[in-house]
């Protein structure tokens, strides 16, 4: 596999990446179906019956230690993990950098080849476990193992993954089984209060950890108008998804579900920016969903900025056109969205995170190589996929482009550096 610089030579590219980054986030150093809920759509057929439609999974008790090969999300003194994500990051080969972009999705009762030639030949760097388990942890644990044993030299350049799942709970709960908890709705869990959701939320994550997951796809901070129109919301309200009506609620309820993970180890992912309280249809299954009401300053964007104040490392921008902040770009494709609200405004400097890109109808009128390159060049920093098929064309565009074209180039080496700081400080 060729390496595209020796360490040696690499001090330019990584001074411009390191640019890039420090554009984006406002600092040199990183802090810290098939419709999948990823994301937000449908519940899968194993679910607890629905009014109607389904959200998708999609975007991972006394159970096997977890994997080695899996990192830990305690925090590391950030002092080191600059250094060390630099150090890897010359390591790596064009090839392997952009792996490290995508998170693809692996059967949680299995993963099938699609998903393992993503992680060995495309070097994909992060796994999200999707549709719906109910094995157990010990199970889920060797579904893991299988899916961290291919890390090597060869594939990530010996980084380990991120191991992913959807356990919001409700009607998204990807694992279930001896082991797994079963998880109220968020609605339900708001009225346990602020404290004991906490601890609830600890021990959900303990479980994930004890089956080798170290990233939980939830919790969800979009914030519902009203308790009236939350039926109408087909992504959130319709599943009862959300924290409360006010953005006060779902910033205290929420985080609080988000530090319980961060109590266990496990890095939550907050989801799904700048928010999707607001819309009718599912971006999962209908085309051209947009908001007409949320702002660059919208009170909803409330619990976001508390999460990223509070040190929360990723946050997952939605598939949404909104009307009043980029009319010509869908949220993925979005520089005012990803660069200026997240890095600028928030002061974000951890992984932007897409939904899902790979099988959601909001993106139809794109290819799969396009979608990649509109989401990087646009500022994003890793990519989900639910269709391990669609990895090929997008990993192969996204090298391409990066070899033709340095300004591309630096926006991928800012982005595999994020990715890797993450990495060094769990």
């Amino acid at each position: 596999m060729r390496k595209i610089q020796t360490i040696a030579s690499l001090g330019t590219s990584i001074a411009a990446a390191g640019a890039l980054l420090a554009m984006a986030s406002g600092c040199s150093t990183g802090s810290g179906t098939t419709a999948d809920p990823t994301t937000e759509g449908t519940p899968s057929a194993s679910a607890p019956s629905s009014p109607s439609a389904t959200p998708q999974s999609s975007a991972a008790s006394a159970a096997p230690t977890p994997p080695a090969a899996s990192p830990s999300p305690s925090a590391a003194p950030a002092t080191s993990a600059p250094a060390t994500a630099e150090q890897q990051l010359a390591g790596l080969s064009l090839e392997q950098r952009v792996g490290q972009l995508f998170m693809v999705a692996a059967k949680a009762t299995g993963a099938e080849p699609g998903t393992i030639q993503a992680l060995t030949k495309y070097h994909a760097g992060n796994v999200y476990l999707s549709g719906r388990s109910k094995a157990g942890s010990v199970a889920t644990a060797a579904v893991v193992s299988s899916l961290t044993d291919t890390v090597s030299s060869e594939t990530t350049g010996g980084v380990p993954l991120f191991v992913a799942t959807d356990q919001e709970g409700g009607y998204v709960q990807v694992l279930s089984g001896p082991g797994f908890s079963t998880i109220p709705t968020a609605l339900a869990q708001a009225g346990s209060g602020q404290a004991k959701l906490r601890a609830d939320a600890a021990t959900w994550g303990k479980e994930l950890r004890s089956a080798g997951v170290n990233v939980n796809l939830a919790p969800v901070l979009d914030t519902v108008t009203s308790p009236e129109f939350a039926p109408s919301n087909a992504p959130i309200g319709h599943f009862q998804r959300e924290y409360g009506y006010a953005p006060g609620t779902v910033s205290t309820l929420g985080n609080a579900f988000a530090d319980g993970m961060k109590d266990a180890g496990v890095a939550p992912v907050v989801k799904h920016f700048p928010g999707l309280g607001r819309v009718v249809p599912n971006t999962d299954v209908t085309s051209d969903v947009r908001d007409t009401v949320t702002t660059r300053e919208d009170p909803s964007l409330e619990p976001f900025h508390a999460a990223i104040k509070s040190g929360t490392e990723w946050v997952m921008v939605s598939n949404a056109l909104y009307d009043r902040i980029d009319p010509a770009n869908i949220a993925p494709f979005s520089p005012t969205v990803m660069d200026t609200m997240l890095r600028a405004d928030a002061g974000f400097k951890g992984i932007i995170l897409s939904d899902d890109l790979c099988s959601a109808a909001q993106l139809e009128a794109w290819s799969d190589a396009d979608r990649a390159l509109n989401f990087f060049g646009a500022g994003g920093t890793m990519l989900v996929c639910a269709d391990p098929a669609s990895i090929p064309a997008m990993h192969q565009a996204v090298v391409k482009k990066a070899q033709t074209e340095p300004s591309f180039s630096a926006k991928v080496d800012a982005a595999a550096l994020t990715v890797l700081r993450v990495k060094a400080g769990q």
